[in-house]
């Protein structure tokens, strides 16, 4: 059973920055591949689910477009460790954070949809205040 795990939400001001992490751990089965694409997710109150950010095993990343120059994913080489830094924030990025990963090798728009990721977090909180 593979396990998904965010850290890192929280408060801050509008402007200000924070840092959610995510670890996926465990096996999906004998084939499970060492290395998961990885993507974060957000849902704010009374709105859909929708995608932030991205990466696949070949380094390839998407960003939605509301987020692009302010926030950056990342993961730690051969790790499934996954970090999102979110600078300038907006009130508008208040939401619930969910980190996701996929045995599935996609790229391009595919990395935001939701319907490829098998594997989900709990969730964390992000609020931002003006």
């Amino acid at each position: 059973q593979v396990q998904v795990m965010e850290s890192g939400g929280g408060s801050a001001q509008v402007g200000g920055s924070l840092r959610l992490s995510c670890s996926a751990s465990g096996s999906a089965g004998p084939h499970t591949p060492d290395r998961f694409s990885m993507g974060w997710f957000r849902q704010a109150p009374g709105k859909d689910r929708e995608g932030v950010a991205a990466i696949n095993v070949r380094g390839e990343t998407n960003y939605a477009n509301s987020v692009k120059g302010r926030f950056t994913i990342s993961q730690d080489n051969g790790k499934n460790t996954l970090h999102l830094q979110m600078n300038n924030l907006e009130s508008d990025d208040t939401a619930t954070y969910y980190c996701a990963a996929t045995v599935r090798v996609l790229g391009g728009s595919w990395l935001l949809r939701e319907s490829i990721y098998e594997h989900w977090g709990q969730g964390t909180q992000v609020t931002v205040s003006s």
